[in-house]
C-alpha cells in the first residue's frame, strides 16, 4: 500500500486507559447502576471520534507526501519550462561587463537546454544593494558584490547559506581590480605615490570607508603601503594619519567623492579604482592617473542567494551562470571592461599585459586576516579609523 493511503496506526490506536473506562462502565451496566441508554450514546460517540481521528490522519499523511512530491518535481517542470527569468543584482560598474556576457550565456544555455533566460539586472553602490537584498527588493538570484563583508551581511539574515565562498573557483572571486589615483590634468603636484599624499599643500579626495563599505579598499591600500614600506603599525597609523589631514571632507560614498572632485573641482588627487579609471576612458573620458607599484587586490565576489532560488527553481540556472563567468570569454570581456583577469590566459594576452602593468607588490584580505578580521581592528566602533579620525579632528581644532 502507497505511503499516502496507510494511516498511522500508532497515533490512532485506542489507548489503554480508554480501553479500562469502558470496561468499568461495563461492570458498573451489569450491576445496575448505568443506563444501558446512556452506555449507547457513549459508545457511539466514541467510535465517531475514532472514525473522524483515522480519517484526519490519512488526510495528513497524503496532504504530506503530495506537498512532498511537488517540491521534489518543482526543479524537474522548472527545467520543462520554455523561458526562466534570473534577478541579478550586482555593484555600478559591473554592468558594462555584464551588459556583454550575459547575452552569451542566454544563446549558451538556449543552445544546450532550448530554454530561453531572461535577466532582471539591478546595480547601484555595493553596500546598498546588499541592504536592498535583504530588505527582499528585486529577490535577487545571484549577487556580485564589491567586497565580501556585503555578500556576508546577506548571509547573517539567513538568505545565503554559510560556505558560499568556497562554491565556486578563486574563493568565489569572479573579478578584481587595484587602487589607483587620479591627479588633474599634468598632474601638477607631482603625485606618483601614495607617499606624495601626505606632502603639505596636497588635497585628497576619498570617501569615508564607515558609510562607503566598497572604499575600504583605499583605506586598505594606504595601510598596506606604510606596512610594506618597512613600518610597523604605529607608523602605518601615522602615515594613514598624514593622509587623512590632507582631506577636506569625506564624501559619503564613491559616487560623492567622484562628484567631489570632477564636478565640484576639489582635491589635487582622488582615490579610486583602476577598473573605474579605464571604465571611464573606454567611454572617451581620458583621465590622468598612476598605479602604485605597492597596491592592494581589490576583489569582488559572487554568490548565489540561496533562499529566493530555492523558492523560484532557479538554483540550476544561476549556477550554471556563475560558472560562465569563469569562462575565458567572460574574463575576457571583464578584462576589455577595466577588470584584471583572473584566467591566467586572459592576463598573459598582450592586450592586457600592455594594459594592466605589473604590481610589484600585491596585499590580499587574507595577507590581513580576512574580512573579519579586517573590520574588527580597521572599522567597528573605537577601531584605527576611528583614532584616525579622532586625531584629524583634534588637529584641524587646534
Amino acid at each position: 500500500m502507497s505511503r499516502h493511503l496507510t494511516p498511522n496506526l500508532n497515533s490512532t490506536a485506542i489507548p489503554f486507559s480508554v480501553l479500562r473506562i469502558i470496561g468499568q462502565l461495563l461492570k458498573q451496566l451489569s450491576k445496575g447502576r448505568l443506563k444501558l441508554k446512556f452506555f449507547k450514546t457513549f459508545i457511539v460517540l466514541f467510535f465517531l471520534g475514532l472514525s473522524l481521528s483515522m480519517t484526519y490522519a490519512v488526510y495528513a499523511t497524503s496532504s504530506h507526501t503530495s506537498n512532498t512530491t511537488h517540491s521534489g518535481n518543482n526543479t524537474s517542470l522548472i527545467a520543462q519550462q520554455k523561458s526562466i527569468e534570473l534577478n541579478l543584482v550586482s555593484f555600478s560598474v559591473t554592468k558594462a561587463a555584464h551588459d556583454k556576457i550575459i547575452p552569451l550565456f542566454v544563446e549558451k544555455w538556449k543552445k544546450e537546454r532550448n530554454q530561453n533566460v531572461t535577466f532582471k539586472q539591478s546595480y547601484g553602490g555595493s553596500s546598498a544593494q546588499a541592504l536592498t537584498v535583504i530588505e527582499g527588493g528585486g529577490e535577487a538570484d545571484v549577487v556580485h558584490l564589491s567586497l565580501a563583508p556585503d555578500i556576508q551581511k546577506i548571509e547573517r539574515a539567513g538568505l545565503i547559506q554559510p560556505g558560499w565562498e568556497k562554491e565556486f573557483p578563486n574563493g568565489s572571486i569572479v573579478s578584481k581590480s587595484v587602487a589607483a589615483i587620479i591627479t588633474r590634468k599634468g598632474n601638477p603636484k607631482g603625485i606618483k605615490t601614495w607617499t606624495d599624499l601626505t606632502k603639505n599643500g596636497v588635497t585628497v579626495i576619498t570617501p569615508n570607508p564607515i558609510t562607503s563599505g566598497g572604499v575600504r579598499w583605499n583605506f586598505l591600500a594606504l595601510w598596506n603601503a606604510a606596512i610594506k614600506a618597512g613600518g610597523n603599525e604605529s607608523k602605518a597609523l601615522e602615515f594613514v594619519t598624514n593622509v587623512y589631514k590632507n582631506v577636506p571632507i569625506l564624501p559619503e560614498s564613491a559616487r560623492d567623492a567622484t562628484n567631489t572632485f570632477f564636478k565640484g573641482g576639489k582635491g589635487d588627487a582622488l582615490i579610486t579604482y583602476e577598473n573605474e579609471v579605464l571604465l571611464k576612458g573606454l567611454n572617451g573620458e581620458k583621465l590622468p592617473f598612476v598605479v602604485p607599484d605597492v597596491n592592494f587586490s581589490i576583489d569582488n565576489p559572487v554568490a548565489i542567494v540561496d533562499k529566493n532560488v530555492d523558492k523560484h527553481g532557479t538554483r540550476e540556472v544561476a549556477e550554471a551562470f556563475i560558472q560562465y563567468l569563469y569562462t575565458p570569454k567572460a574574463q575576457q570581456i571583464f578584462a576589455q571592461t577595466g577588470y584584471r583577469p583572473i584566467n591566467q590566459g586572459i592576463a598573459q594576452q598582450k592586450e592586457f599585459v600592455d594594459k594592466y602593468p605589473q604590481v610589484k607588490n600585491l596585499a590580499t584580505a587574507n595577507d590581513y586576516g580576512g574580512w573579519n578580521t579586517i573590520q574588527e581592528k580597521f572599522f567597528n566602533d573605537n577601531a584605527i579609523f576611528a583614532k584616525v579620525l579622532r586625531t584629524v579632528n583634534t588637529a584641524k581644532k587646534s
